[in-house]
């Protein structure tokens, strides 16, 4: 990143994108629109129409992912691109992009690390009904397990600094990508914000390539995973004391019928019991040293992340006639995010 505090910050659109065609122009064609200057990077994910066609029409730069899923994607383009700041918006042209000048403003005056657009329905038929119970179901679970409140964790429209790209792992493989990038950034305590967008129902003729149930079994597995390697010793405690209550439910008959006999008639039942006390002790065991092994692996992450400086605050361009900077109207793009027409990223 560059150090020239009056060098204009070089900002990348990162647009994953299976068969779009319907679409994809018009989201790049707003894009430069939004933010003059910016570089705009559609990746073809095995497109079997003219996506890839129509995105180069409208100026961006085609790249080709031949891995299925968006989370291949984002990983490949967030390793890829060399950017101050990254832009994530998907290529079916239902995120209003005009909100974008407002998130980059944002990113800078925290400054933040990440900006995730929270989807405001402009229709009807944008949400449907069972995506926006599992959207919430799971904002929840996100919420009570990690701490920390979640609007729209699954919202594909988002804004990130260098060095929160720089220090994200990216392991997903498909949709749960959204996951992953929410939790990173619970887990790594980064500052966030979040910024109400616009969101519409697909082009007409357009199909969406999210499946319901699929998707929703998908990003569920991808929780319980993270569960397991950010909480370990929350996860493997409960474990442990679930273990411990069922070999005192099996173990206090034996005993008590010991007491008052001297006799175990029921060996195999004790047995169970003893052994499932010695499970309890090892599971727990287990959370203790995976929750050592997330210490050094956060660290290792932080240092990472600390590699990088922080995104730089953009002073508000100041005209001579107004009375104070506070009268620049808000959807004016701050002229330091304009990258020089040529300069490469």
């Amino acid at each position: 990143m560059s150090t020239d505090e009056s060098a204009p910050l070089r900002v990348a659109a990162i647009v994953p994108c299976h068969d779009e065609e319907l679409a994809v122009g018009k989201v790049v064609s707003d894009l430069y629109e939004a933010v003059p200057g910016i570089s705009v990077y559609v990746y073809d994910n095995r497109s079997t129409d003219r996506t890839a066609e129509v995105a180069e029409a409208a100026g961006a730069e085609v790249r080709f992912e031949g891995c299925p899923g968006k989370g291949n994607v984002i990983r490949r383009a967030l390793a890829d691109i060399d950017a101050d700041v990254y832009v994530m918006v998907d290529g079916d042209d239902t995120y209003d992009v005009s909100a974008l000048p407002e998130m980059l403003r944002t990113l800078a005056e925290g400054p933040y690390d990440q900006v995730t657009g929270v989807r405001v329905a402009a229709d009807r038929g944008a949400y449907r009904s069972g995506h926006e119970l599992g959207n919430r179901a799971f904002n929840r679970v996100v919420s009570t397990i990690f701490g920390r409140p979640v609007t729209d964790m699954l919202s594909g429209y988002r804004v990130f600094s260098r060095r929160f790209v720089k220090s994200f792992p990216a392991t997903s493989r498909a949709f749960e990508i959204e996951t992953e990038l929410t939790v990173h950034a619970i887990n790594t305590r980064v500052p966030q914000a979040e910024v109400p967008v616009g969101f519409r129902d697909r082009p007409e003729g357009s199909e969406s390539k999210l499946r319901t149930y699929h998707d929703g079994v998908r990003i569920a597995r991808m929780i319980t995973r993270l569960l397991h390697h950010e909480r370990p010793l929350a996860l493997y405690s409960v474990l442990s004391v679930l273990t411990a209550l069922l070999a005192v439910g099996l173990g206090v008959p034996v005993v008590d019928e010991y007491l008052r006999t001297g006799l175990v008639n029921r060996f195999p039942t004790a047995f169970l019991a003893s052994s499932l006390v010695i499970v309890a002790f090892i599971v727990l065991v287990v959370g203790i040293l995976l929750d050592g092994l997330r210490k050094v692996r956060q660290e290792a992450t932080r240092i990472a992340y600390m590699r990088e400086p922080a995104p730089r605050r953009v002073a508000r361009p100041v005209r001579r006639e107004a009375p104070a900077p506070s009268s620049v109207p808000a959807a004016h793009v701050p002229t330091s995010f304009a990258r020089r027409a040529g300069q490469p990223v």
